[in-house]
């Protein structure tokens, strides 16, 4: 079995770039992805799916130097989950996608 995502959608905020002290790079931003369907009363509908991203090394260059809000991007990534402990002590997790290609269609 195989973790991987593919996405096409719009870049929602323009992209947070981290450099670490050991020159690692991360970038991170949201993407949004639609689908369209037909309700139940026959109407054409969308629906928006916003996607938590990250991305390390030259695939974090491209995306700072080409990607910024609004922009289409094509991605190829798998999926990651972190466990974390809230403030009050409560188990959490969060699911990002991590991105390992990417191409800026617009």
């Amino acid at each position: 079995m195989r973790n991987q995502v593919q996405l096409i959608g719009n870049i929602g905020i323009d992209p947070e770039i981290t450099n670490f002290e050991s020159g690692a790079k991360k970038v991170r931003f949201t993407l949004a992805t639609n689908e369209r369907y037909v309700d139940k009363n026959g109407k054409q509908q969308d629906k928006t799916f916003w996607h938590n991203i990250h991305a390390w090394g030259p695939t974090a260059n491209y995306i700072a130097k080409s990607g910024k809000k609004g922009t289409q991007l094509a991605i190829t990534g798998k999926l990651v989950t972190r466990n974390y402990l809230s403030k009050k002590g409560e188990s959490k997790s969060f699911t990002s996608i991590e991105v390992k290609n990417a191409v800026a269609l617009s």
